[in-house]
C-alpha cells in the first residue's frame, strides 16, 4: 500500500456529532464538579470546593447551567437522528446492537487472557462503543427526568404521585455516581488512556481517524469502505471506457 493511502484520514464524526459530544463533556463535567459536593456535603473536602464556586448558590446555580446544556445536548442529538436520514435519504443501524457484539465481547475476553492470538474484528462501532452510547440513553432518562422533578416540584406535583417525587432525589444520586464511574474508569480507560490512544483521542476534536489506527480498531469498516470505492472507481472506468469518441469530421 502506498505511504499516500497510510497517511489517509476517515472521517468518524461529522461536526454536528462532535458539537453534541462537546456539549454532552462539558455539562457532564460541570454537574459532576457541582454535584459530588452535595451529595458528600459532610466530608472534609465539600466545603473546600463549594467555597471555590464563592457559595452554594453560586455552585448550585452552576449545577443548573451545567444540566441545561446536557438537556439541551440530549434535544440536540435527538433532533438529529430525526433530521439527518431525511436529509441525507439513509438510515444507518450501526449503532444497534447485534448478535455480533456478543461474539466480539467473548472473543475479546479470550483475546485478553491469552487463549487466542488474535484480537476480535470490530466494524463501524464496537461492543464497548455501542455501551457507552446507549447507556447514556438510561442515563439521560433518570438523571434529567429527576432533576427536572426536582429543579421544578410543584410541576412535577400535578403529574406524579408523592412516593415517586420523593424518590427522585436517591434516584439522581445514585444515577449520577453510576454515570461518574462509568465515564471516569471505563469511558476514559477505552478512549484516552489505552496503549492505543494515550494520551488522548482525538477524535472527538477533529472527527478524524489515520489509517492505521482504523486497520486496528474498526478493520471490518475500513475493508468495508476501500471495497466500495474500488468497485466505485471501476465503475467509473468502465462508463469511461464505453463511451465513443466524438467526431469532428463532416460528411
Amino acid at each position: 500500500m502506498s505511504n499516500l493511502n497510510k497517511n489517509r484520514k476517515f472521517e468518524r464524526f461529522n461536526i454536528h456529532q462532535r458539537l453534541q459530544h462537546i456539549m454532552m463533556f462539558t455539562s457532564f463535567i460541570m454537574c459532576t464538579v457541582t454535584g459530588l459536593p452535595i451529595k458528600y456535603n459532610h466530608s472534609w473536602w465539600a466545603p473546600k470546593v463549594t467555597a471555590l464556586f464563592g457559595g452554594f448558590d453560586n455552585m448550585f446555580t452552576v449545577h443548573l447551567i451545567g444540566a441545561t446544556i446536557m438537556l439541551a445536548s440530549a434535544a440536540y442529538h435527538l433532533i438529529y437522528l430525526v433530521v439527518y436520514p431525511l436529509v441525507k435519504r439513509e438510515i444507518s443501524t450501526a449503532a444497534f446492537p447485534t448478535f455480533k457484539d456478543v461474539t466480539d465481547l467473548v472473543h475479546n475476553m479470550k483475546y485478553l487472557i491469552g487463549l487466542t492470538d488474535k484480537p476480535p474484528q470490530f466494524d463501524r462501532y464496537s461492543y464497548k462503543e455501542k455501551f457507552d452510547y446507549w447507556a447514556v440513553f438510561w442515563g439521560m432518562a433518570i438523571m434529567g427526568g429527576s432533576g427536572l422533578m426536582m429543579w421544578f416540584p410543584d410541576i412535577a406535583a400535578t403529574y406524579f404521585p408523592r412516593w415517586l417525587i420523593e424518590s427522585t432525589r436517591v434516584a439522581h444520586s445514585d444515577e449520577a455516581m453510576l454515570a461518574i464511574l462509568a465515564i471516569f474508569i471505563w469511558h476514559f480507560y477505552n478512549v484516552h488512556f489505552s496503549p492505543t490512544f494515550f494520551p488522548m483521542n482525538f477524535v472527538w476534536f477533529h472527527g478524524k481517524m489515520s489509517h492505521e489506527l482504523m486497520e486496528h480498531e474498526h478493520p471490518v469498516e475500513l475493508a468495508r469502505i476501500l471495497e466500495e470505492e474500488k468497485k466505485g472507481s471501476s465503475k467509473d472506468a468502465d462508463t469511461v471506457g464505453s463511451k465513443k469518441p466524438s467526431s469532428n469530421l463532416k460528411t
